[in-house]
């Protein structure tokens, strides 16, 4: 199987990370994706995150009626802070008869080059890139690059951090969770 990897602290989940995994999961080769939530992402500061098993379950909750997609906490077990590199390599032994791809947004693609080891990612495994509105241009020595593909997908310019930030502030923020998303952050007081 092609499995897509969508990375993320998802700190929350909200309905633009939904509405990209199932427009690339039902309009490309992938046959499944892999919501893997990241306990620490190298660029991102751990206290600002909600508890690893909170962010899971609400992928969980998430995902739950789309049978294309799939939560993993693969990661949880790695060495942190996680890099994709090590994750990737860790899910070739473990799942050998699967073929990994990375599933990331436009504006990740302009700093890819930065990532540990991203030649390693390059030569093994397929990129699958979601439009960003973004200021600066893609990087030109990854422009047609064999191993990445620009998706044709909706641009979702949907913030975790402003949704934390208005969840503080009082402001209806619910259109931009799944329902029982937004149950569970209000059951449990989060970002408040």
């Amino acid at each position: 199987m092609n499995i897509g990897l969508f990375f993320g602290t998802f700190n929350p989940i909200h309905v633009g990370h939904l509405i990209i995994a199932n427009h690339l999961v039902e309009n490309s080769d992938l046959d499944a994706i892999w919501m893997v939530v990241t306990p620490l992402n190298p660029h991102k500061k751990k206290n600002s995150l909600l508890a690893d098993n909170h962010r899971l379950a609400m992928v969980r909750i998430a995902v739950e009626n789309y049978p294309k997609l799939e939560v993993s906490d693969i990661e949880f077990s790695l060495p942190q802070p996680n890099y994709t590199v090590n994750t990737l390599a860790y899910l070739g032994e473990k799942f050998p008869q699967h073929q990994f791809s990375l599933i990331m947004g436009e504006d990740n693609l302009n700093n890819f080059h930065k990532w540990k080891n991203y030649d390693v990612i390059l030569e093994n495994h397929k990129i699958y890139v979601y439009p960003r509105i973004s200021k600066t241009l893609t990087t030109s020595q990854f422009e047609n690059h064999p191993k990445i593909t620009k998706v044709q997908a909706p641009i979702i310019e949907i913030s975790a951090t402003a949704i934390r930030n208005g969840i503080k502030e009082g402001k209806e923020i619910r259109p931009l969770l799944a329902c029982d998303v937004w149950k569970y952050l209000d059951e449990m007081n989060f970002y408040k």
